[in-house]
């Protein structure tokens, strides 16, 4: 990340700004900073304006205590000031969640909003792990045990106890580790997890919600819940596609949906 911007409680955030055409900010999910979507961004460089950034407490951003959710939206408000005041919004996960909360809150400048599987549920056995998730995750935190945080998380995707343990003695662990703390504001985004169909009534631009033919059912039906929530949605079904989305099976839909 080459730039810094200030947001509006003096939290400095790190990002990155290439190509030309409509803005575009891009909005990473948990336990990821802006180079998570940095492939996304060079394959629409071509066509937009792209916005990579670190969230609030990853990567080269700075944070602030105490969290709100309303501090990430007006993080986003401060990037797209850097754009001249408006640009769409891209969010992954629960990036995702954090876009269209955006847009519901009525933040300025906001034109549309593509979504890739939030991951909203749908049913109560879903409800109820989000539910235990959030209490064993708050634990860990107080407690500074930010590998078993991690290890919440991990087990809440779905990754197998074996996999987790792996994980747990790679390279890769301690990186983790230090951004385990923003677990917590990813699971304050989701909002329990819930479809928040009220919320979403009030969001005022096009919506697009994409999700992958080859993930599993529920985030299929979680986009699709999320299109038919917001006045202006549309659902789009990626064949072949996960959760781990190729760039260049994504990138052609959202430059169709941004107009580029």
């Amino acid at each position: 990340m080459d730039r810094t911007v200030i947001s509006r409680d003096g939290t400095s955030l790190a990002y990155a700004r290439s190509g030309r055409g409509p803005a575009v900010v891009l909005v990473s999910g948990a336990m990821s900073t802006g180079a998570t979507t940095a492939p996304l961004a060079a394959r629409l460089a071509d066509h937009c304006e792209v916005i990579v950034y670190d969230r609030r407490g990853r990567g080269g951003s700075g944070d602030a205590q105490p969290y709100a959710v309303a501090r990430e939206v007006e993080d986003l408000g401060a990037l797209i000031g850097e754009v001249g005041g408006g640009a769409a919004l891209y969010g992954v996960s629960s990036g995702g969640a954090l876009a269209l909360e955006a847009a519901a809150s009525g933040l300025p400048g906001v034109t549309r909003v593509a979504v890739y599987e939030p991951p909203f549920t749908l049913s109560e056995e879903q409800a109820g792990a989000r539910r235990r998730y959030t209490e064993r995750l708050t634990e860990a935190l107080r407690r500074g045990a930010h590998g078993d945080a991690v290890e919440q998380f991990l087990s809440l995707t779905g990754l197998a106890p074996e996999m987790i343990a792996s994980a747990r003695s790679s390279p890769m662990w301690a990186g983790m580790e230090a951004v385990a703390p923003t677990l917590a504001y990813d699971d304050a985004v989701m909002g329990g997890g819930s479809v928040p169909r009220e919320r979403l009534a009030s969001v005022g631009v096009p919506v697009l919600a994409v999700a992958g033919g080859a993930s599993p059912a529920w985030m299929r039906e979680a986009a699709e819940a999320v299109a038919d929530a917001v006045p202006d949605g549309a659902y789009r079904c990626l064949e072949d596609q996960n959760h781990m989305v190729d760039p260049d099976a994504l990138a052609p839909v959202l430059v169709d949906f941004l107009g580029a």
